[in-house]
């Protein structure tokens, strides 16, 4: 099951920049996990960048990677309803980013997660969704119940 916690969301990002949008994600999870900088949580984001964008299309970016030290796995939501050049595979721009990051040695369950993200946001209907979402709570919820049906 997915765990995302409301204050590990930010319904209106700032960002107008992919670097923007990955700094904005990298300080809320340093804040999140407690244990690690805004600066390197952002430098394993732009590591992963470099193999290739994380904008899977559809409006969707799923920064991820893996960080030697941390517990457990964290989700953080951003949402950027302008949208903005994320270098999407599909070139267009990204509303909708989902920041994962696994400890080193947790790789099964780091794999299962993303299977789990990815699948809640190639639903056209829960991408909608979480466009249209006023509160941190809707959010919540949507992850939840996406993550524990069958």
């Amino acid at each position: 099951m997915l765990q995302l916690k409301k204050a590990s969301i930010i319904l209106e990002m700032k960002a107008t920049s992919k670097e923007g949008a990955l700094r904005e994600l990298a300080a809320l999870a340093a804040v999140e996990c407690g244990r690690f900088t805004e600066e390197v949580l952002y430098k394993v984001l732009l590591e992963r960048e470099s193999l290739g964008s994380t904008g899977v299309g559809n409006g969707v970016a799923i920064p991820h990677g893996k960080i030697n030290g941390l517990d457990d796995i964290l989700l953080c939501f951003g949402r950027n309803r302008a949208g903005l050049n994320f270098e999407a595979i599909d070139n267009r721009p990204v509303y909708l980013f989902v920041l994962l990051l696994s400890p080193a040695g947790k790789a099964a369950e780091y794999l299962q997660t993303l299977a789990l993200v990815s699948k809640i946001l190639k639903d056209s209907a829960k991408r909608q969704q979480l466009l249209d979402s006023t509160t941190r709570e809707a959010i919540v919820a949507l992850f939840t119940t996406a993550s524990t049906a069958p």
